[in-house]
């Protein structure tokens, strides 16, 4: 495919998402790349407009940094192909084995009234999950007992006992339900301008527009940790900080990709005071925790702010910024059974479980939309001197794929051969591996990786 605009569902999402940006008429992009992952959702197109977003909002700030004359509308390249397989995996190891990303116990059960979803990958939510189910963590026991329950009762239960679950609900159950409500009134962006401050820049080229630039990654699995391995790419210097006992291994070596990785622990005096040292020296922070967690803490966005003023502040969560379920802990994987997605796919098949989304589409796109706002952030800011804060969410991107146009008939796309990777072995923290190419090509800028992926903790929590 080579196409100006793609596809109605493309050009759909890519225009509602450049408006949510407050950049106007969406310009030219030139898409490539054939073939369609088998969905009945135009997940192949999300996957293109958002990195289209993000290719678009880069060639922008380069443009407002250096003021390259050619226009953004005719330096932007999208390889839907590509964008899609890095939805799915970017990396493909040589002589090893990528660890299991889901728990033996994650995964979808009958209930006596419908079907749930158990996410049990932290061992705190497994805990919480079979505490509720007083059973041993094996499938069949789990199973067994799930059967008993109705939906809505265990997923209530397992959520107020500090773990993760998600009755699956029709489209139409979500629109009425207070929690789908309140996200369809949200803006797929929620932007606030915020203080005065230094750009950042100074030390940017034009083939690497985010050199010298300071990002602080507070994120997890899996949107947070995207968006800023997409800036990593584009020369930024991305610190992640994770809690003493985090850990998260079946995504560490997609996620890590171009990062500094350290331990710090925020509710001790002295990791807090660490932190707020580096918040002071850095440029961007991004953030994924549940709502007000940060404030609990006492560094909520006006202590945030003051700390470093100018700052570009990025967050997410999962079900949205307002209505009941603002605090609730949740995952791609649930947020699809909460709002009808999966429900739809198992209609659509006549299927006899949920059919779910072929990748974890709503923490990709939210994550490359992040990076986005990021990169907004930075051109708002070298025009007015200002920072801002953005909040996204993953049912907010649920409910902006849902509203596409339908896919077009299309063949899957051809399996990942040499020509679509690096042309040297990345080393990573778990052995040799090939990454895929970029999925966008700005013309003058480089995206390469300066950092192998690797494990969490293995740095001190420094620039």
């Amino acid at each position: 495919m080579t196409n100006e605009m793609g596809t109605p569902a493309f050009a759909t999402m890519l225009d509602a998402i450049r408006r949510a940006f407050g950049a106007g008429t969406t310009p030219p992009v030139r898409v490539t790349g054939a073939g369609a992952l088998p969905s009945i959702y135009p997940v192949s197109d999300l996957a293109a407009a958002s990195v289209a977003a993000a290719g678009l909002a880069l060639a922008e700030l380069v443009e407002a940094r250096f003021g390259r004359p050619q226009a953004v509308s005719s330096c932007v390249t999208v390889d839907r192909r590509l964008a899609a397989f890095w939805f799915a995996r970017s990396l493909h190891p040589l002589g090893w084995d990528l660890p299991p990303l889901w728990d033996p116990v994650s995964g979808d059960y009958r209930a006596a009234d419908g079907w749930i979803r158990l996410h049990t990958n932290a061992p705190h939510h497994r805990d919480a999950a079979l505490a509720v189910l007083g059973t041993a963590p094996e499938r069949e026991a789990v199973a067994a007992v799930v059967a008993r329950w109705a939906a809505d009762h265990l997923e209530t239960a397992v959520v107020a006992a500090g773990g993760c679950a998600a009755a699956m609900r029709s489209a139409e159950a979500w629109s009425r339900h207070p929690q789908g409500r309140a996200v369809a009134q949200e803006p797929l962006v929620a932007w606030k301008t915020g203080e005065t401050g230094p750009d950042g820049l100074a030390a940017a080229r034009a083939d690497r527009p985010l050199a010298g630039l300071h990002v602080l990654d507070l994120t997890r699995v899996l949107a947070g940790p995207v968006a800023t391995r997409f800036l990593a790419g584009c020369g930024a210097t991305v610190l992640r900080l994770d809690p003493p006992s985090w850990d998260e291994p079946g995504v560490l070596p997609e996620t890590t990709l171009g990062k500094t990785c350290a331990r710090l622990d925020l509710k001790q005096p002295a990791g807090r005071a660490r932190f707020e040292a580096l918040l002071a020296t850095a440029d961007v922070l991004v953030h994924g925790y549940r709502a007000d967690a940060l404030a609990h803490l006492g560094l909520d966005a006006a202590a945030r702010a003051r700390l470093r003023p100018g700052l570009i502040d990025v967050s997410l969560d999962a079900y949205g910024w307002t209505g009941p379920w603002r605090g609730r802990r949740g995952f791609d994987s649930l947020v699809q059974m909460s709002c009808g997605i999966a429900e739809a796919g198992m209609a659509e098949a006549g299927a006899d479980r949920p059919v779910p989304l072929p990748v974890q589409a709503l923490d990709h796109a939210t994550g490359t939309l992040m990076a986005a706002a990021v990169l907004h952030g930075l051109t708002r800011r070298l025009a007015t001197g200002r920072g801002s804060t953005a909040r996204l969410s993953l049912a907010r991107t649920a409910a902006l794929l849902a509203a596409a146009p339908p896919p077009l008939p299309e063949e899957a796309p051809a399996a990942p051969g040499r020509a679509d990777f690096a042309a040297a072995s990345e080393p990573t923290g778990w052995g040799p591996a090939l990454r895929l190419r970029p999925p966008v090509a700005v013309d003058g800028v480089t995206m390469r990786w300066d950092r192998p992926s690797g494990p969490l903790g293995a740095a001190a929590p420094a620039w």
